[in-house]
């Protein structure tokens, strides 16, 4: 029986593709890195593939992910909800669900979003320091709430959830409103693929 549903945080629950896309195209300038300017270009390509087209090296990743981070508090008031994603999680709750996050975005930031739209739902909220992956943040969540695997279910976006997920052993619901492109998700074979939150409601009945 699921216990704990995991969510990733931006392109599964919030619309922050504007926003990421302008502090991105404000940090490329001061480090002289080549700034996005088609992200269709970039949604059917994995995470190393774009660093490659925007020609970011890999060492300069985590400073870029801090810096990004920390610019991103300014933008918060200008990040909504996805359709339906309020009431999803107020009726998970319900449900009998715990509800935690997992995210490369800040826990400083995730919880004074929510704070400011008066959903403070979460018990977990997690920054995955690994941008490459999330598997070892699922663990230390998994062991800090002793549930095994089978009791936790992930929703996500990208196919790096999907790594994680199958590493690891927990089913993973992949939504195409996200970072990467429906047709890349399934390629690395999700446990489900949704396109609206009353399809995420169906895979998780009542649990009280």
């Amino acid at each position: 029986m699921i216990k704990l549903i995991i969510f990733d945080f931006d392109g599964t629950l919030v619309d922050s593709r504007e926003v990421s896309i302008m502090i991105y195209n404000q940090v490329a300038q001061k480090y002289n890195l080549r700034k996005i300017e088609n992200i269709e270009t970039l949604l059917n390509l994995s995470l190393l593939e774009r660093f490659k087209t925007l020609k970011i090296p890999l060492l300069k990743v985590p400073l870029l992910v801090s810096e990004i981070t920390k610019r991103y508090k300014d933008s918060l008031t200008k990040i909504t909800m996805f359709t339906g994603i309020r009431e999803l999680l107020i009726e998970l709750k319900r449900r009998g669900y715990q509800l935690a996050i997992i995210s490369s975005n800040s826990e400083s930031n995730i919880r004074e979003y929510f704070h400011q739209n008066q959903l403070d739902i979460f018990g977990t909220i997690m920054n995955s320091t690994n941008i490459m992956g999330k598997e070892k943040a699922i663990k230390k969540l998994l062991t800090s709430h002793k549930l095994n695997p089978h009791e936790v279910i992930y929703v996500g976006d990208e196919i790096r959830d999907i790594k994680a997920c199958q590493k690891i052993g927990i089913k993973i619901i992949c939504v195409d409103w996200g970072y990467d492109s429906i047709e890349m998700l399934k390629m690395n074979h999700p446990d489900y693929s949704v396109s609206s939150v009353n399809e995420i409601l169906s895979i998780l009945p009542e649990n009280i």
